[in-house]
C-alpha cells in the first residue's frame, strides 16, 4: 500500500527516544572506544580456569534479523533419564570494562529499543553484533551455567563457570518451532548438521518437562498481542503477532531455569545481587472480579495456582478473547521490577513465573542490569570481592526499572505509530475489532486484521472488554501515535 513520503517513522523513533530519556546515538568516545577494542588480545590467551567447549553441539534460537546473539544451549543424557542442560551467555563483560566510556552509555540507557523501523542497541554494534555476540562459526568467550532437569521437571542447578564456546547453528524460532511441533519441515542447517536433530529433540524434551513443572507450581502462561511491523523498503507492509512456539519454549524455560541457577550460586557465595521481582499482584480483588464475570471464583487471597487453572480454562473456552484477558490481568498483577537483593535477605519472589528467586542474566548484550550479574558472577567465580556496594546496586535497580519502564512505552509508542502508517489511505473503511479496554479514560479496541489498536471517539458508552464490534476508522496521527475509530451499528 502506497504510504505518504512525508511520514519519516525513523524521526519519530528518534523523537520517541529523546522523550523517554534514551541517547539514541552514541558518542564519539565510545564509538573511539569500541573502536580500539583488540578481539585477538581477548581471545588469545585466555585463563586456564576457562574451559575450551568449542567442540559442544551449541546452537542459538533467535529472530531471522537477529546479529546479538546472548545465548548457546546445549543438552546430554544422564543417569535416571536426566537431562543435563548447559547455558552459554556472552561475556560481554570481557569487552565493556566496568566505568568506561561505553559502560557509563549503556547505564545512561539501560537496555536496546526496538522500534520495528530501527533497533537502538544499548551497544555499539561492533560489541552487540561482532566482538560479544554469539555468532555462528566463531569462537566466543562464556558464563557458563549449568542445570539438570530430572523426569519431574524439578531442576537441580549445577556449575557456574566461564568457557570458550563456538556456535555451530544458527536457528529462527518460526521454522524450528514449526519442525518441533510437527507442522513444518525440518530447517535445512539441522538437516545438514550431524546430530543436531537428536541435540534439539532433547533440548524440547527438557524445556517441556520445565515446563509442565513451572505450570503445576502456578505459572502463568498469558498471551499478549504486541504486534511487529513487518518493514521492507522504508515501508510497512503489515503487522504481525509472534506465534509462541515449542522453539520459544525451549528458549524460555532455559533461561528461567538459568536465571535461578545464577541466583542460587551467587546466594551461596554471598554476593548481593539484582534481582526480577513481581510482588504480590498489584489489584488481586480486580483479578477476582475478572474470573467472576467468567463465572470463576477464585480465592480471597492471590494464589498463582489458582489462576494459572482460571487461565488455561478460558484459553481453551475462548481463544480469540484470550489475549485481551490476559493484558486485563497483566495490568492488574502490576510491573515487575529490579531490586537489589542483599546476602540472606528474603526475596520478594515473581509471581508470574512462580518462582521464588529470579534474576535477569541471560542478555548481557541487550540489557544493563544482565551485565551487571555478569560482573558479580565473574567476581564470585575467580572469588574476588564484589565490585559494587549494596548502595550502588539498590541505585542501579533502580535505574534498570525506570529504563525498563520507557523502552516499554517507546516500543508501544512504535507499534501504534507504525500501525497508523499502514492504515493510511484507508479513512472511513469499517473492520471487524474486538474491545481491548473500558475504563473512565475511554474505550479502546484492536482490528482483528491488521492487529492495530486505538481509540473508540464516538459510540463506545456500554461497551465491555471483549465484545465484538464493526468500528471505522475516523483518524489517525503516526506523529502522535494515534489511531481513532467510531462504533458502527450494523
Amino acid at each position: 500500500m502506497p504510504q505518504p513520503d512525508r511520514i519519516d517513522l525513523h524521526a519519530i523513533a528518534r523523537s520517541a527516544m529523546g522523550q523517554y530519556g534514551f541517547q539514541p546515538f552514541f558518542p564519539k568516545a565510545v564509538i573511539r572506544e569500541v573502536e580500539a577494542l583488540d578481539e585477538a588480545a581477548v581471545l588469545g590467551n585466555p585463563p586456564d580456569s576457562v574451559a575450551d567447549l568449542r567442540g559442544l553441539l551449541w546452537s542459538s534460537i533467535d529472530n531471522a534479523d537477529s546479529l546479538d546473539l546472548d545465548q548457546l544451549e546445549f543438552c546430554e543424557p544422564a543417569a535416571g533419564g536426566e537431562i543435563k542442560v548447559k547455558v552459554a551467555i556472552a561475556d560481554v563483560d570481557a569487552y565493556v570494562a566496568r566505568a568506561s566510556r561505553t559502560d557509563e552509555h549503556a547505564a545512561k540507557n539501560g537496555t536496546s529499543v526496538y522500534t520495528g523501523i530501527e533497533t537502538f542497541p544499548m551497544l555499539p554494534q561492533r560489541l552487540c553484533t561482532e566482538l560479544t555476540s554469539l555468532l555462528a562459526g566463531q569462537a566466543r568467550l562464556a558464563v557458563i551455567i549449568e542445570y539438570t532437569v530430572l523426569s519431574d521437571g524439578t531442576c537441580r542447578y549445577g556449575a557456574v563457570y566461564r568457557g570458550l564456546v563456538r556456535n555451530q547453528a544458527k536457528l529462527v524460532y518460526e521454522e524450528t518451532g514449526d519442525w518441533l511441533e510437527g507442522s513444518g519441515a525440518i530447517p535445512e542447517t539441522v538437516r545438514r548438521t550431524a546430530g543436531l536433530e537428536a541435540q534439539l529433540r532433547l533440548q524440547d524434551q527438557a524445556a517441556q518437562r520445565l515446563r509442565a513443572r513451572r505450570l503445576r507450581q502456578g505459572a502463568l502462561e498469558l498471551e499478549i498481542i504486541e504486534a511487529r511491523a513487518v518493514i521492507k523498503d522504508e515501508t510497512v507492509q503489515d503487522m504481525i503477532v509472534p506465534k509462541i512456539n515449542r522453539a520459544r519454549q525451549v528458549i524460555e524455560n532455559f533461561m528461567i531455569a538459568a536465571n535461578e541457577t545464577i541466583v542460587g550460586f551467587l546466594d551461596k557465595a554471598d554476593v548481593p545481587m539484582i534481582q526480577r521481582v513481581v510482588r504480590a499482584p498489584r489489584d488481586w480483588q480486580g483479578i477476582v472480579a475478572i474470573a467472576a464475570a467468567s463465572g470463576t471464583s477464585l480465592p480471597a487471597e492471590p494464589d498463582p495456582v489458582a489462576l494459572s487453572a482460571f487461565l488455561k480454562e478460558r484459553k481453551a473456552a475462548d481463544p480469540e478473547r484470550f489475549p485481551d484477558l490476559s493484558l486485563a490481568v497483566v495490568k492488574l498483577l502490576g510491573p515487575g521490577e529490579y531490586a537489589m537483593l542483599a546476602p540472606g535477605q528474603t526475596s520478594a519472589g515473581h509471581f508470574g513465573l512462580a518462582v521464588l528467586d529470579y534474576t535477569h542474566s541471560t542478555a548481557p548484550n541487550r540489557r544493563y542490569a544482565d551485565m551487571i550479574i555478569q560482573r558479580l558472577v565473574k567476581c564470585a567465580i575467580q572469588r574476588n570481592s564484589c565490585p559494587y556496594t549494596e548502595k550502588q546496586l539498590s541505585d542501579l535497580a533502580a535505574r534498570c526499572t525506570e529504563r525498563d519502564k520507557f523502552a516499554k512505552k517507546v516500543e508501544r509508542f512504535m507499534r501504534k505509530a507504525e500501525a497508523a502508517v499502514l492504515l493510511s489511505g484507508r479513512l472511513n473503511e469499517t473492520f471487524d475489532a474486538i474491545v481491548t479496554g473500558a475504563s473512565a479514560k475511554g474505550y479502546y479496541a484492536r482490528i482483528i486484521a491488521p492487529p492495530a489498536e486505538g481509540r473508540i471517539m464516538r459510540g463506545g458508552d456500554g461497551l465491555r472488554v471483549g465484545q465484538k464490534i464493526r468500528i471505522r476508522l475516523v483518524n489517525m496521527d503516526p506523529y502522535k501515535g494515534f489511531i481513532d475509530f467510531e462504533r458502527v451499528h450494523s
